[in-house]
């Protein structure tokens, strides 16, 4: 602990007693290197002026990329975006922002905390960098594109093994008795990365950057389009650092594996608009708000499965507009209502205790939503959004031709 001398004592009574400011740049600058010792004295020895008797003010710690996951788990009302980000306003988001983000989803398993926590990156991308929130949302829904597009990445294990060889100077086979030992691929990619030097360090991922290369990866076909896959999902890897390889990996595999549903990310999305209006929606009338944001997007989103409709009008008109904006559209399947198994007659019994209820038989067969176009063709698609099409050709040729009859003015009856 510093101590004053008799010195330091005698000098400060005899400069406050002269009451003048020093003469000289030398002088004035001698003082306030005095000033800041004393001060740091005082502060040493626990001692405080009389006349500022308050606590000191908490230190402020700078958000960098080490530390702002410590601010994505805070609550809704204690969470402040702008400390959240460590980039510029305008920059593209950092894909090591979402990855960390995941691995707090993945350390727990509470229903609302993953909600909050993605909420949360939600907000920070719609406070700095709103152009990303698509891609974003992607990402955290584990998708590349709308369902009824067709766009898959049809990566299989065996060729991330190789492409994991490729990018980190490793054998096949010692990937394969990692992976035995680990069981996921992920957790295999993250430990190799963490052993690799690099003498050029490549630009960090983004969010964008990411989405991007995953849809290039998806529309490769023809000759040597596995090469090109693989070279592609190779310069992912290698840019990848910290906790990114296990979440590239992953959503190669389409499985995140960590329990973030798509559902929780529309609910996640729609309180994130709520929660960054502004002015701010007033603390009375916010779990109301909260409640119906999230009723408004799983029924717009059911209505209308594509992210690159909903979300520039989110952004644009806000929440309560989605529903008029974001409608029923030929060639874009709605989400089905799907039944849910039962034990026996007596469990729905029990479930539906003293209400009346409907029943009807189940037929063996395939649910289907036949799409009418425009222009005149017909798309069929699964419960699943899938496009089955091709696999009904008698069922395209009677539609259509019910279609050509009805646009001249031809009587139809429908059976």
């Amino acid at each position: 602990m510093a101590q004053r001398t008799m010195a330091d004592v005698l000098m400060k009574a005899a400069r406050e007693k002269a009451g003048r400011a020093p003469a000289s740049s030398k002088e004035k600058e001698r003082e306030r290197d005095r000033k800041e010792h004393e001060k740091k004295i005082d502060e040493e020895d626990g001692c405080t002026d009389s006349k500022s008797s308050k606590k000191p003010a908490a230190k402020v710690v700078p958000t960098t990329v080490d530390n702002f996951d410590t601010e994505l788990s805070k609550s809704r009302s204690e969470f402040d975006p702008a400390r959240a980000a460590f980039w510029k306003k305008g920059e593209q988001v950092p894909f090591i922002f979402l990855a960390r983000a995941l691995d707090l989803i993945a350390n727990t398993t509470k229903r609302l905390a993953i909600t909050e926590i993605i909420c949360n990156v939600f907000r920070t991308v719609i406070a700095t960098s709103p152009g990303d929130l698509l891609a974003v949302v992607y990402l955290s829904a584990n998708k590349v594109a709308p369902a009824h597009e067709g766009v898959e990445l049809g990566i299989g294990d065996a060729a991330i093994i190789k492409t994991l060889a490729e990018a980190y100077g490793r054998k096949e086979d010692q990937i394969k008795s990692q992976l035995k030992a680990m069981g996921d691929l992920g957790l295999v990619a993250k430990a190799s990365r963490s052993t690799q030097r690099l003498m050029f360090k490549p630009p960090p991922l983004t969010c964008v950057k990411m989405l991007e290369t995953f849809r290039v990866i998806a529309k490769e076909v023809g000759n040597q389009s596995m090469d090109k896959k693989r070279g592609k999902m190779k310069a992912l890897l290698v840019a990848a650092t910290d906790c990114e390889p296990l979440y590239v990996v992953r959503l190669l595999q389409s499985k995140l594996r960590i329990g973030l549903q798509e559902a929780t990310v529309l609910v996640a999305l729609g309180h994130a608009a709520v929660l960054s209006e502004q002015p701010p929606v007033p603390a009375s009338k916010l779990q109301d708000r909260l409640e119906l944001a999230a009723q408004t997007m799983k029924q717009v989103y059911s209505v209308s499965p594509v992210f690159e409709k909903i979300i520039p009008v989110l952004l644009t008109q806000g929440i309560e507009k989605l529903a008029d904006s974001c409608t029923f559209t030929p060639g874009v399947p709605v989400g089905p209502m799907l039944a849910k198994p039962t034990k026996g007659v007596s469990e729905v019994l029990d479930k539906f205790q003293d209400l009346e209820f409907t029943c009807e038989y189940k037929y063996d067969g395939e649910r289907a939503q036949i799409h009418y176009l425009e222009n005149g063709s017909v798309e069929i698609y699964s419960r699943n959004a899938e496009r089955n099409t091709v696999k009904f050709p008698d069922i395209v040729a009677a539609i259509g031709r019910q279609g050509y009859l009805q646009r001249l003015g031809c009587p139809v009856t429908y059976c």
